[in-house]
């Protein structure tokens, strides 16, 4: 297989002992003949040398700097996945594989795509808006780079790179990669994004600048505001963030979580709701199996569990539909040794720290991430003197994505031109 890491950037890229230690690296994956894009067909191995590959693909990958490319990037055809791929003013488009890091800071793989908009790049490549998308499931086949976008999510993109901005956009860890997604660790998906704008650059042809911003959607939009508080610690001095928008913050889901067990909630929800509850235990589950959720679930919960680990979103809404999610509990989770500190490390969003501008949008009708979560996370940010614009639209979770982008794309624009506005917290006229 071919590895491609910053050895094989543009020489302005990186600098030359880093293209050495890369390449270094780079050999030894290609060594072991790690994970690829490309199918190959060879005798099943037997269980131990299965684990002896899988533990030496881990070791050669961990040698790589996270956003290196772990295969040839694969030119998007505009027809394929029935044109659900191809955004709307693609210029050329590819699918890559990339080196990226999962729960316990361990290393890992990811998948993703890289878009260019028509035309000339400007000086210095173009300005990149890195894409976190919002929930799709938790199995692989449910991974975007597979399944293509949404109408609502090909409109969204196509006006971002209609601004003159290339679009990265990351799979995360896990979907569709070894592994399992840790649904809604924000500080693993936030590695996921960062290292798929320095993956995209990796891109020969693609001529991605070093500036960037984030902006996402619901498990997305969490993504985006976490990534805003760690993109420079993650992204180290070959990028230049400048900031980022969410949509549909899941704030402060974790103290609904933390009070879950039998009876608890006593009602069935909305199946929307229900799928993204049993989503977060399966995503825990694969970052902590040592929490032992399983244990405090009944044979249903147990099922589910396993169900909600593969199902696609649409196909799990109508498994999980008319499901009280309190009926699937025989202890209370906070039974679990250690499992609050566990939730919260997991869940909760940062509150401080942010280093660059940032803007949220909250729909008011929203009924899957409700305004008074999202209100009471905005007031607080407000409080710990934080750079966040905020403001709400009177539509529902889909909706805020369009209705927010007369704010938003002005509030991009500014970032990419070094001018910021201030802080500012209120409703859009």
């Amino acid at each position: 297989m071919t590895v491609r890491g910053r050895d094989q950037a543009p020489p302005t890229r990186a600098s030359g002992g880093r293209r050495r230690r890369l390449a270094a690296a780079g050999a030894a994956l290609a060594a072991v003949g790690a994970f690829t894009l490309a199918p190959t067909v060879s005798a099943a191995p037997t269980p131990a040398a299965a684990q002896a590959e899988a533990i030496a693909q881990a070791e050669a990958i961990a040698q790589l700097a996270p956003g290196a490319l772990l295969s040839n990037p694969v030119e998007i055809d505009p027809s394929a996945a029935g044109g659900t791929l191809w955004i709307p003013g693609t210029a050329r488009a590819w699918k890559v594989e990339y080196r990226t890091t999962t729960s316990g800071e361990k290393p890992a793989v990811s998948t993703g795509m890289v878009y260019v908009p028509q035309g000339q790049a400007p000086e210095g490549g173009w300005p990149v808006v890195s894409w976190a998308h919002g929930t799709t499931g938790l199995g692989d086949s449910c991974a975007p780079s597979g399944t293509g976008w949404s109408q609502r999510d090909l409109d969204y993109l196509a006006h971002w790179m209609g601004q003159g901005y290339a679009v990265v956009a990351t799979d995360y860890a896990g979907l569709g990669t070894p592994g399992g997604m840790p649904y809604l660790d924000g500080k693993v998906e936030a590695h996921n994004v960062v290292d798929m704008v320095t993956a995209g650059r990796n891109v020969a042809g693609a001529d991605l600048s070093r500036e960037w911003v984030v902006i996402g959607q619901s498990q997305g939009g969490g993504a985006a505001i976490t990534t805003a508080r760690y993109a420079d610690e993650y992204g180290g001095p070959d990028l230049d963030y400048r900031g980022a928008v969410g949509t549909g913050v899941p704030a402060y889901i974790e103290n609904i979580v933390a009070i879950a067990g039998p009876g608890m909630p006593p009602i069935a929800l909305p199946k929307g709701m229900t799928a993204y509850g049993l989503y977060i235990l399966a995503g825990l589950d694969t970052a902590h199996p040592d929490l032992d959720i399983p244990s405090v679930l009944t044979d249903q919960g147990r099922a589910l569990l396993e169900q909600a680990k593969v199902q696609c979103l649409h196909d799990f809404e109508q498994t999980a539909a008319g499901t009280v999610l309190g009926s699937l509990f025989t202890a209370p989770l906070s039974s679990l040794p250690d499992f609050h500190r566990v939730l919260f490390d997991y869940m909760k969003m940062p509150e401080d720290g942010f280093g660059q501008p940032f803007f949220i949008g909250q729909g008011l009708k929203d009924t899957d991430i409700i305004m008074p979560s999202t209100l009471i996370y905005a007031e607080t940010l407000r409080r710990n003197g934080q750079p966040l614009t905020f403001r709400a639209y009177p539509t529902d979770h889909s909706g805020t994505m369009a209705a927010s982008l007369p704010d938003s794309t002005p509030f991009v624009r500014s970032l990419f031109d070094g001018n910021p506005p201030a802080p500012s917290f209120g409703s859009a006229e």
